[in-house]
């Protein structure tokens, strides 16, 4: 006997709700996991910030998870830090007790990192099991997991820079290390925002094309501010909008191969950050006030509002940060607005994308 329509509808209508029901689950698990990727970015941050990077010495992924608890612990600990230069250049005569005020950080940052790792394969265990992740998504989702296995890896590769030779680590890991996590913290929002209900309302392409341009420009600019992080290049060149002295200030290009300077000049790489924040800020404005003459009234123009009055009290802050010489709580907040830009810029993009096609199964009537 032939199934009714009214039956088929309401199977169909069945799946519709179930389909609906798994992707909130995927979208709230994968909230959980970019509110844990902020906080481990702004306490790798405050790890960079607070010299804390290097306090840890070994790497042990299992290990590691318990912290020293008897003295004798901490001793050992200590004198394996006692044996890096920078112990001796700069913190020689410390104390088991100062030594445990950067030892916290960065034992903190390794804990929250390892604390993702289990929070994002655990669930994606639980779901692809029952069934709740899409087949579209379940690479994507694999290959996630295997990029923060990966940055695991990033993070030792860094620290051991440090260890030898260097009083900090290198600059050139740290801006890959960070640009990695913004890259997962991108990809778990885009994913995120794919599973969302979107508008129907239809943008031209330039407008999109602008939108992904300046995504692409947040993500750069956060390697830049790396780069300006790892050679501590904000403490110095502390006026603007005039550094030392000039809107362009001679001496960039001092060293050979010229290119170098972009990277290990810190007053290049500040210039180069101070660029790049003038060219997402007029990037934003153009893309606002085109969005509003050729998508007027839609969604698509109105995110462009958002976007951009997130942009301009971030490069205020950035602006504050300098002329403050770099304190503990702008530089966080500083770190912690690019990462919102990022994500919006990253969900503004995905909006013209629009929402994956639903996987609903079609009941066929025989």
């Amino acid at each position: 006997m032939a199934n009714s329509p009214v039956v088929s509808d309401g199977i169909i209508l069945d799946e519709i709700k179930r389909v609906n029901r798994d992707r909130r689950a995927v979208r709230i698990w994968l909230l959980v996991v970019v509110a844990m990727l902020f906080c481990l970015v702004l306490v790798g941050g405050a790890t960079r910030l607070t010299d804390s990077g290097l306090s840890i010495t070994e790497w042990k992924p299992i290990h590691g998870v318990v912290p020293p608890l008897t003295a004798a612990e901490w001793e050992e600990e200590f004198a394996l830090y006692q044996r890096i230069p920078q112990y001796e250049q700069i913190n020689k005569g410390m104390t088991v007790d100062e030594f445990k005020s950067i030892f916290w950080w960065e034992w903190a940052h390794r804990l929250l990192a390892r604390g993702i790792g289990v929070v994002f394969a655990v669930p994606l265990i639980f779901f692809w099991l029952t069934g709740r992740v899409e087949k579209r998504l379940r690479w994507p989702l694999i290959g996630l997991l295997a990029l923060g296995g990966f940055q695991g890896f990033i993070g030792w590769w860094m620290v051991s820079s440090g260890l030898a030779e260097l009083t900090s680590v290198s600059q050139y890991r740290l801006a890959v290390h960070l640009t990695i996590a913004c890259l997962i913290f991108a990809a778990c929002i885009w994913i995120m925002r794919g599973l969302s209900p979107h508008s129907d309302d239809i943008a031209p392409r330039s407008v999109h094309r602008l939108a992904a341009v300046l995504a692409a420009l947040c993500l750069f600019q956060i390697y830049l501010g790396a780069l300006v992080a790892g050679l501590d290049a904000g403490l110095s060149y502390n006026t603007w909008p005039l550094m030392d002295g000039a809107l362009v200030p001679s001496g960039l290009f001092v060293q050979q191969p010229w290119w170098i300077n972009l990277f290990e000049n810190p007053k290049t790489v500040q210039f180069a950050h101070r660029l790049g924040a003038y060219t997402v800020w007029i990037i934003a404005f153009i893309h606002m006030i085109h969005a509003f003459r050729v998508a007027s009234g839609t969604t698509h123009a109105r995110r462009t509002v958002v976007l951009f009055a997130l942009v301009t009290p971030q490069a205020a802050i950035g602006i504050v940060t300098l002329l403050w010489q770099v304190p503990l709580h702008a530089a966080l907040a500083h770190q912690a607005g690019a990462l919102i830009v990022l994500g919006f810029a990253i969900a503004h993009w995905r909006g013209f994308v629009g929402e994956y096609a639903p996987p609903v199964a079609v009941v066929e009537q025989g």
